[in-house]
């Protein structure tokens, strides 16, 4: 892997987004919208709160923690739907850049374009509605690492979608967030799922973060075996994720989907 060619796939990114107000302003303007929506919510909850407890904490730093792993997955299929809208994915494959490369350009992009969003977050957060993210104590970092590592997995996993199937099934990408929601315990905690959907969310890595999430706030500690967990489920889905990237890209190539790649190509 040659860093120069890594740096060319970022760089692309860069200017695409420092040239157009249009790709800058979506970095902010949602997740903003979505901080301050559930900030009123969770003062007005706080306000019938008999038992004292804080839904700020619970709630909003919930919301915070989500939109972060929904922009992690966007950045990496944005930044691939931008070749296809640009009719230079061909052009890119033409050249000596490797497919390992190519998609470890996509997620240092959407490294940059994250944080970005999680920097809005984290200030609309605190200086608006007072969530204090000592709170949550040393465990915010891995929980921010496991959220990151699964959506970059579920970000290449979209893009296989779209190398797979043309670029209309950009519609089965956009979905994908709100499919796992239910099963990711944002909002609740896993045991008032049904036992087939609790079987589910032990999969996701996601369901450990926000379980972890809500014991420290009630006051309990995490597990170092249950932060294992969620660590080496979102390691798994990431290997995954990049196996199914690669197998459909040399599907793609071999029997030419690349060469009639167009906008009309969903099957």
């Amino acid at each position: 892997m040659q860093f120069n060619r890594v740096l060319g796939v970022v760089l692309r990114q860069f200017y695409l987004i420092r040239g157009s107000i249009s790709r800058l302003v979506p970095l902010c303007i949602w997740v903003a919208v979505d901080i301050i929506v559930w900030g009123f919510i969770t003062r007005y909850l706080n306000s019938f709160a008999a038992t004292g407890a804080n839904f700020v904490s619970l709630f909003l730093g919930a919301i915070l923690l989500w939109d972060f792993l929904v922009r992690i997955m966007q950045g990496v299929t944005m930044a691939f739907m931008e070749d296809i809208w640009s009719r230079n994915f061909l052009n890119i494959f033409s050249t000596p850049l490797r497919i390992s490369e190519y998609v470890t350009g996509l997620v240092l992009s959407s490294i940059f374009t994250s944080l970005v969003g999680l920097a809005v977050m984290m200030v609309l957060a605190t200086f608006v509605f007072g969530l204090s993210f000592f709170s949550y104590g040393i465990m915010f970092v891995p929980f921010l690492l496991v959220l990151f590592l699964f959506g970059i997995a579920l970000g290449i996993f979209g893009c296989a979608i779209m190398l797979r199937l043309g670029p209309a099934a950009e519609w089965f990408v956009w979905p994908i967030p709100a499919i796992i929601s239910p099963f990711a315990c944002t909002l609740y905690p896993m045991a008032v799922l049904p036992h087939w959907m609790q079987i589910i969310a032990q999969l996701l890595p996601l369901s450990y973060v926000f379980e972890g999430m809500r014991t420290i706030v009630a006051g309990g500690h995490v597990t170092s075996t249950a932060l294992l967990i969620s660590i080496l489920l979102a390691l798994f889905y990431i290997a995954l994720s990049c196996l199914c990237f690669t197998r459909v890209y040399r599907y793609a190539v071999r029997v030419g989907l690349i060469a009639r790649y167009s906008a009309e190509s969903v099957a």
